[in-house]
C-alpha cells in the first residue's frame, strides 16, 4: 500500500507540473471546449431521469440530433442536450467493445483517489477537469483513464462541487474543508438509516416466515426506539393516519425494501402477515382514535370510591324494596342502567316506576372520573369488545343495578291516564332490589305465558301499549326494524366464532322496555319544565311530515326504511323543552342510561342538585358547549359500532356456503330493477338485481357471489 501510494503521489507531481492547473479564480473558458459530436465518437448520455448510458454515436438525425447504439445493444435518437460526457481520444469507436470498456472502467474505479485529490487542489486552490484529474490520479488521460475520472467526479457528493459546465465539459472545484465533514457525516448518517433499514426488513421478512403461534408479540416491536419508530411509521400509513411526512417516506422505503406497492393496503396485510395485527384487526378503532384504556390516575381515583362509598342522598332516599323490579336487557349486557316497576292503583289507572342506576351518588362533577367520563362521551359496544365510560369495576360494582342486592336508583313514578298521556310524574332518590334481571328473549316468553304471579309484567306491556297508541295519536313515526347482534368470542384468532342473531323492534318485550324508556324521558322533561331545571332537552321538528303518504307500504322494516329517509337532524334546547315530533312527545331528556351515555348523566346532575335543593352545577351555557364535545365523540362511537357490525356481518356471510340461501325483503326500488334489500336472517341492507313482477313489500331469494369484509364488498344474485 506504501508503494502504491508513493506511485499515485509521483504521478500526480508528474500531472500537476505537466497540466499545468488553473486556480479557481482563474478563467474557465479554456477548460470548457466542447467537442464537435462526429460519428465513432463514444460519448455518454442521460437516457431519463435516472439512467446514464453509454453509446457510440452512429450519425446525424436531422440538424441537431444524433442516432446512437448503446451499451444494451438499442439504436436510438438523442439531443446535444442529453450528451453529459464525450470520451477523449477516440475517434471511431467499436460498438460491440463497449461492455468491455464498461467494466475495465468499474474495475479501475478507487473512489479513495478522490480524497487525495481534493487536498491537494484544496490547499492549491484550483479547479480541475475530468482528463486533468486523471492526469492527477493515473498517471495519464487516456480514453479509459479519463472516463474513469469522470465518473469519478459525477457522481461524487462529498468532495467536489461542479463550478461551470458548458454542453458536456463541467469543471469541478474542491469544497471546504467544513463542507466535506457536514457531507461525510451525512453519509455515514445515510449508511446507518440504510443499514437499519435492511435489518429491520430481515426482522419482517422472518415473522413473515413463521407460524401463527410463533410469531413475535406486538410489544416485542417496540421494545427498541429505532423498530418501535419503524413498526409506528408502518402502522399510520395503514390506517391512513401519518402525522408527518417522516413517516411516510419511512413506511414508504419499508415497502419498496420489501417489494410491495406504496399502498395503505399494502401495509395493512404486511403488519398482518408478520403477526402486529390479528387478521381482523379493527381499523377505525385505531383511525377514531378511540380511547380504550384509562390513566392510572384515573383508575386509582375508581378504587378509591369504591373503597370509601358515600352517598350524599341516604337520608333522603325512599325505600322501594317492596316493589316487583324487572331489569330486561340484552343477554351481553355488562351493566344494567334501568329497570321496571308497575301496579294498578285503586281507580284503575296504571303507574309506572322507572329505576335508573344513580352514579352520581358515587361520583362528582369536575372529578377526575367525571372527566374522564365526559372525554369518552359514551361507551361502546363492539361485537369484539366492549369500552365503558367508566372504568369497568366501578360501573360493574359500585354503579349498576344487580339482582337480588339492594342499589341505589333514581326512580322516576309515572301515573297514566287512560289514553296513555301522564296524569302524575315525580322523580326521587330511592333504594331497590331488583327481583329479575330479564333478556328480551326471556321477558316476551313470560309475557307469552301470561303467568297470574307476573301479573306486573302484563300491567308494563298494557302500558307500553297504551303509550305507543297515545304516541301514534300525537303523531309519532314508527321506525321499528330489525336489529343484529354480534358477539366475537376470539377476535384475535384467524377464523373466531361468531354468534349472530337478529332481533325484531317489533318484539312485545323490546316495545315494553322502548316505550318505558320513552315514557322516562317524557317524564324527566316535564319534571325539568315545571322545576325550571336547565337539562339537555331533545326534539326532532318532523310537524310537516305526512306519514299517510307511506300507509301503502307494508308496515314494519319496509314502511320504516322509507320514513328513515325524510327525518330530520335531532336539536337540542338547554333551556326548555322542545317538541319531539319522531317519538311524539311535547318534550324529551335521555335520563335511563347514565353509566353508559355522558348526555344522560349530565341530566342526572342537574335533577339531584334540585331534589338537594342546590343550584344546578351546570347553566345552560355551560351544557351547550359540553354537548358539542360529548356529542362529537358520540357521533364517532357511533360510526365506529356501525362499521364493525358491518364488517362482522360480512364475515359471518362469507362464511356461509356457497349454496346457501338468505331470505331478502325488497325495501325499494334504486334504479330500474336494482333493488334495495333487506336480508332477513343477518339484518343487514345491501342491493341485487331482481326479476320482473317483483314488488316492494316481496320476499327473494339471493345467494352470495362476493363478500369481502375488508373492501366492505357484498354482491349478491337473485335465485330465480
Amino acid at each position: 500500500m506504501e508503494e502504491l501510494h508513493a506511485s499515485r503521489k509521483r504521478k500526480r507531481i508528474y500531472a500537476s507540473t505537466k497540466m499545468g492547473l488553473t486556480s479557481s479564480g482563474q478563467l474557465l473558458e479554456d477548460k470548457l471546449k466542447n467537442q464537435v459530436l462526429q460519428k465513432g465518437l463514444l460519448l455518454e448520455f442521460r437516457k431519463d431521469s435516472e439512467r446514464v448510458l453509454l453509446a457510440v454515436a452512429q450519425k446525424a438525425d436531422g440538424k441537431k440530433n444524433w442516432m446512437v447504439f448503446d451499451q444494451n445493444g438499442v439504436t436510438s435518437s438523442i439531443k446535444p442536450q442529453q450528451v453529459t460526457y464525450i470520451v477523449p481520444g477516440i475517434d471511431n469507436f467499436d460498438q460491440t467493445e463497449i461492455s468491455n470498456f464498461i467494466q475495465k472502467a468499474q474495475d479501475n474505479l478507487d473512489p479513495t483517489l478522490l480524497e487525495f485529490a481534493w487536498n491537494e487542489l484544496l490547499e492549491t486552490n484550483k479547479s480541475v477537469t475530468a482528463e486533468e484529474l486523471a492526469e492527477m490520479i493515473f498517471g495519464c488521460a487516456e480514453p479509459l483513464e479519463s472516463y474513469c475520472a469522470h465518473l469519478l467526479l459525477s457522481k461524487d457528493e462529498i468532495y467536489f462541487t461542479v463550478l461551470e459546465t458548458k454542453g458536456c465539459r463541467s469543471v469541478y472545484g474542491p469544497r471546504s474543508t467544513v463542507q466535506v465533514e457536514e457531507l461525510l457525516r451525512r453519509k455515514l448518517a445515510k449508511e446507518a438509516a440504510e443499514r437499519e433499514l435492511q435489518e429491520f426488513v430481515q426482522l419482517l421478512k422472518s415473522a413473515k416466515l413463521m407460524p401463527s403461534h410463533a410469531k413475535p408479540p406486538k410489544s416485542s416491536w417496540k421494545a427498541e426506539e429505532k423498530i418501535q419508530h419503524k413498526i409506528e411509521s408502518l402502522e399510520a400509513y395503514a390506517i391512513d393516519a401519518c402525522t408527518n411526512d417522516d413517516q411516510k417516506k419511512t413506511a414508504g422505503m419499508i415497502l419498496r425494501a420489501m417489494g410491495l406497492v406504496k399502498t395503505a393496503s399494502s401495509a395493512l396485510n404486511l403488519l398482518i402477515d408478520v403477526g402486529y395485527f390479528p387478521v381482523h384487526v379493527n381499523l377505525d378503532l385505531l383511525k377514531f382514535n378511540i380511547r380504550v384504556d384509562y390513566p392510572d390516575e384515573v383508575i386509582s381515583a375508581a378504587e378509591n370510591l369504591l373503597s370509601e362509598p358515600f352517598d350524599p342522598d341516604e337520608v333522603d332516599r325512599k325505600d322501594l324494596t317492596h316493589l316487583k323490579v324487572y331489569a330486561i336487557d340484552v343477554d351481553e349486557a355488562d351493566e344494567l342502567d334501568d329497570a321496571l316497576s308497575a301496579t294498578r292503583l285503586l281507580d284503575g289507572r296504571i303507574k309506572v316506576w322507572i329505576h335508573v342506576a344513580d352514579p352520581t351518588s358515587l361520583i362528582q362533577p369536575g372529578s377526575i372520573v367525571d372527566r374522564e367520563a365526559m372525554k369518552r362521551g359514551t361507551s361502546i359496544f363492539l361485537p369484539t369488545a366492549t369500552y365503558p365510560m367508566f372504568p369497568e369495576k366501578l360501573a360493574m360494582e359500585g354503579m349498576s343495578l344487580k339482582q337480588g342486592e339492594l342499589c341505589n336508583a333514581v326512580t322516576v313514578s309515572v301515573v297514566l291516564h287512560s289514553d296513555g298521556s301522564i296524569a302524575e310524574c315525580t322523580v326521587d332518590n330511592s333504594i331497590i332490589k331488583p327481583t329479575y334481571m330479564l333478556t328480551y328473549e326471556s321477558a316476551s316468553e313470560l309475557l307469552h305465558l301470561n303467568l297470574e304471579e307476573e301479573v306486573e309484567l302484563k300491567i308494563l306491556s298494557e302500558a307500553a301499549a297504551l303509550r305507543l297508541r297515545w304516541r301514534r295519536n300525537q303523531g309519532a313515526i314508527d321506525t321499528s326494524t330489525l336489529e343484529t347482534r354480534i358477539k366475537v368470542a376470539n377476535p384475535d384468532d384467524p377464523e373466531p366464532s361468531i354468534n349472530l342473531y337478529v332481533e325484531d323492534q317489533a318484539d312485545p318485550a323490546m316495545r315494553l322496555v322502548t316505550e318505558m324508556m320513552i315514557l322516562c324521558g317524557e317524564a324527566v322533561a316535564t319534571y325539568g319544565s315545571c322545576n325550571n331545571i336547565p337539562l339537555p332537552y331533545r326534539g326532532q321538528p318532523q310537524s310537516n311530515v305526512d306519514t299517510s303518504a307511506f300507509a301503502h307500504l307494508p308496515e314494519g322494516p319496509v314502511r320504516s326504511s322509507a320514513l328513515v329517509k325524510i327525518l330530520r337532524a335531532a336539536e337540542m334546547d338547554f333551556r326548555k323543552p322542545i317538541r319531539h315530533g319522531v317519538l311524539g312527545l311535547p318534550g324529551y331528556v335521555q335520563f335511563t342510561s347514565p353509566i353508559r351515555r355522558y348526555m344522560d348523566l349530565l341530566a342526572h346532575y342537574q335533577v339531584k342538585a334540585f331534589l338537594r335543593g342546590d343550584s344546578p352545577p351546570f347553566s345552560a351555557g355551560q351544557m351547550e358547549g359540553m354537548a358539542a364535545s360529548v356529542n362529537m365523540h358520540a357521533r364517532l362511537a357511533k360510526r365506529l359500532c356501525s362499521s364493525s357490525l358491518r364488517y362482522w356481518i360480512l364475515e359471518f356471510i362469507r362464511r356461509q356456503p356457497k349454496e346457501k340461501k338468505f331470505r331478502a325483503l325488497v325495501l325499494r326500488f334504486i334504479k330500474d330493477r336494482i333493488a334495495a334489500l333487506l336480508l332477513m336472517e343477518v339484518g343487514l341492507q345491501a342491493s341485487a338485481w331482481v326479476s320482473l313482477g317483483k314488488q316492494i313489500g316481496d320476499e327473494v331469494e339471493v345467494k352470495v357471489e362476493e363478500a369481502h369484509p375488508r373492501d366492505d364488498v357484498l354482491s349478491l344474485k337473485e335465485v330465480t
